[in-house]
């Protein structure tokens, strides 16, 4: 069970509007591998503080682009600058930096580290980020208080339930305070009451802290409750109307 952010919040920063440039700003993407073609020209802006879905069928293109602006990948064509700072232009030092710093991920399968307990999984990327260990340790144990989960500190992932593990890499994700959470299915594996929690975490944590998400996701639910909704088919951005024409003719030609 997720429960609802209460008592003691972690000290994490909340972070600025900035009236000059959106949060994330992308132009002109493009992907392939070999001869195909997954992105084919991408456009889009996501705003400071924005919970935005990215939603559509499967071979969309959705996860190369999550992967993209999370900096895991670079892309053919196209420039994409995070919170002001165009990442096609560092280096790979600097971009390893950057995305430790300044992105965090929570992915389906929580990909928790077996052989290392919940509060220890959640102090890596800061340690990788130079934090020392009495630091690293104290905001890992405050998240633990914030996500409910002081009493599982020293539990390994085979210990937990599917909810807490994901509550761990929520935390994870949190620990170098960043200003960018992606996700990708991040209730894909979750049951129906645990799934609820976890989309209502994302929105606590959005209005306490300012994050703004970017989340891949095939949970229709999830993605009606979001700012705003992303539609892609094959490797490019929809319109809402446009893909309801397309369905309804795909329909009528069956």
């Amino acid at each position: 069970m997720i429960p609802s952010p209460a008592g003691s919040i972690p000290t994490v920063p909340i972070h600025p509007v900035n009236p000059i440039h959106p949060m994330i700003s992308i132009q002109g993407i493009k992907k392939s591998f070999g001869d195909l073609e997954v992105l084919k020209g991408i456009d889009l802006h996501i705003e400071k503080g924005e919970i935005v879905s990215i939603v559509g069928p499967s071979g969309a293109g959705k996860t190369t682009l999550l992967q993209i602006i999370g900096t895991l990948d670079k892309p053919d064509a196209g420039t994409i600058c995070i919170d002001g700072i165009d990442v096609s232009n560092l280096s790979k030092k600097k971009l390893s930096d950057f995305r430790n710093q300044h992105i965090g991920f929570v992915f389906q399968f929580h990909q928790l580290l077996p052989e290392f307990t919940a509060i220890e999984n959640i102090m890596i990327p800061a340690y990788i980020a130079g934090l020392s260990h009495r630091e690293a340790k104290q905001r890992a144990q405050e998240l633990l208080e914030f996500m409910g989960l002081t009493d599982r500190a020293s539990h390994k992932p085979n210990e937990l339930s599917g909810g807490e593990k994901q509550r761990v890499a929520v935390a994870r994700a949190l620990i170098n305070h960043p200003a960018v959470i992606l996700a990708d299915e991040p209730s894909g594996s979750l049951d129906s009451k645990n799934k609820e929690e976890l989309h209502q975490l994302f929105f606590d944590l959005r209005d306490k802290f300012g994050q703004t998400f970017v989340i891949v996701t095939h949970d229709e639910q999830l993605a009606s409750i979001t700012d705003r909704t992303i539609h892609m088919r094959d490797g490019i951005l929809e319109n809402p109307e446009i893909l309801e024409t397309l369905d309804n003719l795909d329909n009528k030609t069956e």
